[in-house]
């Protein structure tokens, strides 16, 4: 582009840009890895090779501060199933069916948290709270 024609991006839009990109990515992770372990066809060799491409992606992302608990739990969960599977040379799919099961229900918790700080309005927050759920 030009100069003088006005276009540039601010810092702050592109550190938002960023930002979003990053956290998208994190995100696609987490639903890869939680469709991965849903299949129960998914070898070992798949996993880590897809596991690979996609945190291989992740991390030519320049990595940014995280505010939300939800994606700080999230980036630590990817890091340490990455080495538990992809940094493990005796990843098999022995090992990748022990742990599949386990592995679903943190993702769950994970989703659980995410969800848990969604953004609700005050006034229906409390419409709610009183409710009768028999």
């Amino acid at each position: 582009m030009a100069e003088g024609q006005g276009l540039a991006y601010t810092q702050k839009q592109i550190d938002k840009f960023n930002r979003q990109k990053y956290i998208t990515e994190l995100e696609k992770i987490s639903k890869n890895l939680f469709r991965m372990f849903r299949d129960e066809k998914m070898s070992a060799e798949d996993f880590v090779t897809k596991f690979r491409q996609l945190k291989k992606k992740f991390d030519e992302k320049s990595a940014i501060h995280l505010d939300s608990e939800y994606h700080q739990q999230l980036k630590s969960y990817i890091e340490r199933l990455f080495l538990q599977t992809c940094g493990n040379e005796g990843f098999d799919d022995k090992a990748l069916s022990d742990i599949r099961e386990a592995e679903m229900s943190n993702l769950n918790r994970l989703q659980k948290l995410k969800n848990g700080t969604s953004y609700k309005k005050e006034k229906h927050k409390s419409k709610h709270k009183n409710e009768d759920w028999g």
